[in-house]
């Protein structure tokens, strides 16, 4: 067996290598990788790209604000990557949120927004249209979770109980994180309730250091940290603190936790190239109720076990496997990440920024790369200075770098009163370049950090050139945008 998965791994890494995004298209997804390793996928979750080399279904479901219609998203071509022009098609002149995520294994293990729980109300849907990138050269959407948006299924098959071994892996965002919890894909309750010690085993993404902080030593590196959440607790390894997880801050992660009867592993890398890292392996926790396991078998994205709520981050792809998968074969599945191509092709990481009462997006004035320039709206024409780059900071806050320009997004002169024009600057790590994407409904306000108003379009203008300012936060259409 151990010759075999070698085998495996080697051809796997050598079709990559000379093939590159093609290997999808041979018939080889994750999820084939780790069935050869003898650790089938029961779960298998995506909206970019199939994970079984032959799967052709459905991968997400969106529906429209406009009349509440639902359509399935597909793959393009087998073992291929998200039919995104569908969705465009679909969503054009109104707003679509991600209501069902597709199992793509046969155990229909789908997740939908969360339920009620012993943290808040019924979670909501993602925003379909908050999240384009590019995979393998091709235009898709990621899951993207603000505070409040979660996935869930209470109901599943195959899914590891009690002390059964498991494992799983996402591909998640570096830049898009923060310190609120949790960030989770994996095994939880399946009462939405924090049921005690050792009853969830999921993948955490995110800067909160759970054990005592950073100052106390839980938290090593830079961050964000890929850890290990088995419920009242997110583990970097061992007992809670371990100075090898120093973190993974590149713009696509691919993170994985394993466990079994007596050990767990955490591992994480860069989803767009090199290899693995072990953060940890070893023994599971020695504090009372994690030896012996009692996992439940519910799946979460993007929330707690008990339905904690507070996290942001951005999915694109994750499976659960049953048993415990090798290394060798998980070196193989972080080969096959690679070769999909997370964020090659025209438009990976730059956006458009448009006022939902305008559909017009936002512009750099003329002239558009000198620090003072006016930012506006104008009708969307391709040009770059109607690019953005979202850069994260930390806490759930971001700087908004010009494409065409290198400026970032600026509240002018530090001003925190109504009315201030919204300009390019030089970038200096000033609170007034600092925003939050803020969920409102299906679209978002854009908050300024240092006075906590928002960004709307002068006077409710529907006309090109028409210039922006921060205000005191409403509802209003002018205050509310996406992203595309």
């Amino acid at each position: 067996m151990r010759r075999f998965i070698a085998v495996i791994s080697f051809l796997t890494a050598l079709i990559s290598m000379s093939i590159g995004q093609e290997v999808l298209a041979a018939g080889t997804g994750p999820c084939d990788i780790y069935a050869s390793g003898g650790t089938p996928c029961v779960a298998a979750h995506s909206t970019v790209r199939a994970l079984f080399g032959a799967y052709s279904g459905r991968l997400y479901q969106v529906r429209r604000a406009s009349n509440s219609q639902t359509t399935d998203i597909g793959t393009l071509t087998a073992g291929g990557f998200a039919n995104a022009a569908a969705q465009d098609s679909f969503c054009a002149g109104t707003t679509c949120t991600i209501t069902i995520i597709y199992d793509q294994t046969t155990r229909g293990n789908n997740l939908t927004p969360a339920p009620a729980g012993g943290q808040g109300g019924a979670d909501s849907p993602a925003n379909a249209t908050a999240l384009p990138l590019s995979v393998g050269g091709h235009a898709v959407y990621g899951v993207f979770v603000s505070a409040g948006v979660g996935y869930r299924d209470n109901s599943t098959s195959g899914i590891a109980t009690g002390t059964a071994a498991e494992g799983m892996y996402m591909v998640a965002s570096g830049t898009h994180v923060n310190s609120g919890c949790c960030f989770d894909y994996g095994n939880a309750e399946t009462n939405n309730l924090d049921n005690g010690n050792g009853h969830m085993e999921a993948i955490y993404l995110g800067r909160l250091c759970w054990f005592g902080g950073v100052v106390a030593g839980q938290c090593f590196g830079s961050g964000p940290w890929v850890m290990a959440d088995l419920e009242n607790g997110l583990f970097a390894g061992g007992n809670g603190t371990n100075s090898n997880n120093t973190g993974r801050n590149t713009a696509f992660v691919t993170a994985m936790v394993k466990g079994n009867s007596t050990t767990y592993a955490i591992k994480d890398g860069n989803a767009q190239s090199g290899s693995l890292k072990t953060d940890y392996s070893g023994a599971l926790p020695s504090q009372a109720g994690y030896v012996p396991f009692h996992k439940e078998g519910a799946i979460i994205l993007g929330i707690g076990g008990d339905n904690s709520k507070q996290a942001v981050g951005s999915f694109f792809e994750g499976a659960m496997t049953s048993g415990f998968p090798s290394d060798a074969t998980e070196n193989s599945v972080q080969v096959n990440i690679v070769a999909a191509g997370y964020g090659s092709g025209t438009g990976a990481t730059s956006f458009r920024i448009t006022n939902r009462n305008s559909s017009k997006v936002l512009d750099v004035q003329q002239p558009n790369t000198s620090p003072g320039a006016l930012v506006g709206q104008f009708t969307a024409n391709g040009q770059p200075w109607q690019d953005w780059t979202f850069n994260d900071v930390g806490g759930g806050f971001f700087t908004i770098v010009s494409v065409n320009s290198g400026l970032c997004l600026d509240v002018n002169g530090r001003s925190t009163a109504d009315g201030a024009s919204i300009i390019q600057w030089t970038c200096n790590g000033g609170t007034n370049q600092q925003w939050q994407w803020r969920a409102s409904g299906s679209f978002f306000q854009l908050v300024a950090r240092h006075s906590s108003k928002c960004v709307d379009v002068v006077g409710s203008s529907n006309s090109d050139g028409a210039l922006t300012e921060q205000r005191t936060c409403t509802t209003a259409n002018n205050f509310l945008w996406s992203r595309s």
